[in-house]
């Protein structure tokens, strides 16, 4: 009689729960172990914010065209502007909040002047307005716009109407309380720039 109830329909089913609450526990206990082992597969919060250097061959860029990269969680704009725009930059600065640029937080020290860039033709942007956040529109044409019918070319924030032109130079009298920022960076050779790292090497 030592054998009876080994084949018992209950003892079948405890036997069957048994081990798959077994095989459910290292399952759980597996992943646990897993997950930190993957997790490690990827870059740090640090590592992430840090940002390394973002390189970029601008050859093919046309006249009034933009590029969009990223850099450190930012959208960067790198534009050529044509010579009619660059012609009408120094003509804005009596209608701009900061035309000279002074404010020294808004670009490295070596980025002056109405064009506020390393090479005239050549725009180095973070598009991100200096409001709220919002991502402007470029509108690189000089012609008359429903916003502004003497608008020079730059770039408009649909969110709350701020405006700036193709240096990004905040105009009077909208929310955004400052230029566009310029982010660090160099040119590798003619054709290549580099965002994140100074001409002197200093990220």
């Amino acid at each position: 009689m030592a054998n009876q109830g080994v084949n018992d329909p209950v003892n079948l089913g405890r036997r069957r729960f048994l081990t798959a609450t077994t095989a459910v526990v290292g399952a759980v206990g597996a992943g646990f172990v897993a997950v930190p082992f993957i997790k490690s597969w990827n870059p740090s919060t640090r590592a992430k914010l840090a940002g390394a250097p973002v390189t970029a061959d601008i050859s093919a860029l046309g006249e009034n065209q933009r590029l969009i990269l990223e850099w450190r969680g930012q959208p960067i704009w790198i534009v050529k502007r044509s010579k009619a725009v660059l012609d009408a930059l120094p003509t804005l600065d009596g209608e701009l909040r900061d035309p000279k640029s002074e404010n020294k937080d808004q670009q490295p020290a070596y980025i002056k002047g109405e064009f506020r860039s390393l090479k005239p033709e050549i725009s180095v942007l973070v598009g991100l307005c200096t409001h709220l956040g919002c991502s402007p529109e470029m509108k690189a044409e000089i012609r008359p716009e429903p916003f502004d019918p003497n608008w020079k070319g730059g770039y408009f924030c649909p969110c709350h109407k701020s405006r700036f032109d193709m240096a990004g130079r905040v105009f009077q009298g909208v929310p955004a309380p400052s230029n566009l920022l310029v982010p660090p960076h160099h040119y590798a050779d003619d054709n290549t720039i580099v965002i994140g790292v100074d001409p002197q090497g200093a990220a």
